[in-house]
């Protein structure tokens, strides 16, 4: 997936190339230097679908409280 700087993939579309990339780095027969790239883009990936989980939570506890507000 190559995604412009501005452009944030879904979290299902970083999730699917998330496990792609475990994929590849549990399969070996990569160079260091590839293995070193698929860890990179892992890491980036992992960020993402972190941020994608961390703000629906955000989104689900201002539901809450606003219904506990009312």
């Amino acid at each position: 997936m190559s995604e412009s700087p501005d452009e944030t993939p879904s979290y299902e579309d970083a999730r699917a190339e998330l496990v792609e990339v475990v994929r590849q780095l549990e399969a070996g027969g990569t160079t260091l230097e590839e293995s070193l790239t698929l860890w990179e883009r892992g890491e980036k990936l992992a960020t993402i679908c972190q941020d994608w989980i961390d703000g629906a939570r955000a989104r689900l506890d201002a539901v809450l409280e606003a219904a506990d507000e009312d």
